[in-house]
């Protein structure tokens, strides 16, 4: 009977588990040659180590590629720093690749890794010690090379952001063994005159070209300096001390400028934006208070002494108008009354009647005579005509009612 069967799959994943477990393999270098080198479509670099008694296949992730400063090419001398582990479908181990340097720079990237984290373990890459850039400056101070495409990449940007800027230039060794003390000296010069920002930067290169910029005296420059400073080394895949270090980071020189010196001409623009809605406020501010002062000249002049009597004036005509309409009205009617009752009393008047023929009989007494029972023959009686008075003698009396009644009976 067999015992202890295991798969493929089991024993690949138990060495790799291995591998994993081994810290040395976590981070090592590895110098070789290059061999067999491929550039795959999806950005990966596959690639052999080789020297005069083995071989290793390494790969360097599309994700990786910013730790290689150069195109990897069929037999250059290079040391890899990476992690070793077993790629467990095929059961192979490989190197993967995270940088890789040309052959002599594998001492400089382990310095490099020391020095970092010793740097940053001291603090000074902290965020609260970075100071802010200012967004409007006079003066630029600039540490590079007084020759080479950094400083003219610089001076041109800048100059075309804002023609008014001042840039001092410190002409500063930038490689060699004398670079960490002439960078130094012009960080310091040029924050005695007082910039209002500071570059320190140079082109791209070799880790050792740029190795000045990875020194601690440097380093402590840049972070003592109360002036703040923008580093502005190599090209964008390049990374040293001061990067970490310096108040900005810029990928190139020419970014340093653009982020150092604002755009005179935006601002400008911006000027005339805020110009603009300055004037249209003020505008739309001094109609507004002319509306009101409108407002309150028809209010003064509506409250007004004189404007009050001439309003209580017109209202008092006003009244006086309706009063005489009312009073002719009342004329009126009464007037059409007193027609009427004139009508009347026409109808009833004694001389109206007279003027129609008709008399007045009075006895000697003066007394109404309607009645032939109160008057006898012989008496004198007055007869009231229309133009006057008749004297006459009563001759005879007979009752008109008898003679009405003969006539009837006839």
């Amino acid at each position: 009977m067999r015992q202890n069967v295991y798969t493929v799959a089991q024993i690949n994943s138990y060495i790799k588990n291995m591998f994993t477990q081994d810290y040395m393999l976590r981070s090592v270098f590895v110098k070789g040659e290059v061999s067999n080198c491929k550039y795959h479509s999806s950005g990966h670099i596959y690639f052999t180590l080789k020297d005069t008694k083995g071989v290793i296949a390494c790969v360097m992730f599309a994700g990786s590629r910013t730790g290689l400063s150069f195109r990897l090419e069929e037999g250059q001398m290079v040391v890899v720093g990476g992690t070793v582990d077993v790629y467990e479908r095929d059961g192979k181990y490989q190197l993967y690749a995270k940088q890789i340097a040309l052959d002599g720079a594998g001492v400089l990237y382990e310095k490099f890794d020391c020095m970092k984290r010793k740097l940053e373990e001291m603090g000074m890459f902290a965020q609260e010690y970075k100071q802010p850039i200012p967004k409007y400056i006079k003066t630029l101070g600039v540490v590079t090379a007084p020759t080479g495409a950094a400083v003219r990449d610089i001076i041109n940007i800048a100059t075309r952001r804002n023609p008014y800027i001042q840039i001092i230039l410190y002409p500063a060794i930038v490689q060699g063994s004398q670079a960490a003390e002439s960078i130094i000296k012009g960080i310091f010069a040029l924050e005695h005159l007082g910039v209002d920002v500071m570059i320190v930067g140079r082109g791209g290169g070799s880790i050792e070209d740029l190795w000045a910029f990875n020194e601690e005296a440097v380093a402590q420059a840049v972070f003592d300096c109360r002036t703040p400073v923008i580093s502005a080394v190599g090209h964008e895949t390049d990374t040293t001390i001061i990067d970490f270090v310096a108040d900005l980071r810029a990928p190139t020189p020419s970014a340093a400028a653009e982020l150092a010196v604002y755009d005179f001409s935006q601002l400008m623009e911006k000027l005339e934006r805020y110009q603009s809605t300055l004037n249209h406020a003020i505008s739309q501010k001094i109609q507004k208070q002319k509306i009101r002062l409108q407002t309150l000249q028809l209010q003064t002049k509506y409250l007004s002494p004189a404007n009050q009597i001439q309003q209580k004036r017109m209202y008092a005509l006003d009244l006086e108008t309706k009063l005489s309409g009312l009073m002719g009205d009342i004329l009126d009617r009464q007037k059409y009354r007193m027609a009427l009752y004139a009508e009347k009393l026409k109808g009833l008047s004694p001389l109206e009647k007279l003027s129609q023929g008709y008399a007045y009989v009075e006895d000697e007494n003066h007394k109404v005579l309607n009645d032939i029972h109160r008057t006898n023959l012989g008496d004198n009686v007055q007869i009231f005509v229309k133009n006057g008075v008749i004297g006459a003698e009563v001759k005879e009396i007979r009752e008109a009612l008898v003679q009405l009644k003969n006539i009837n009976c006839f």
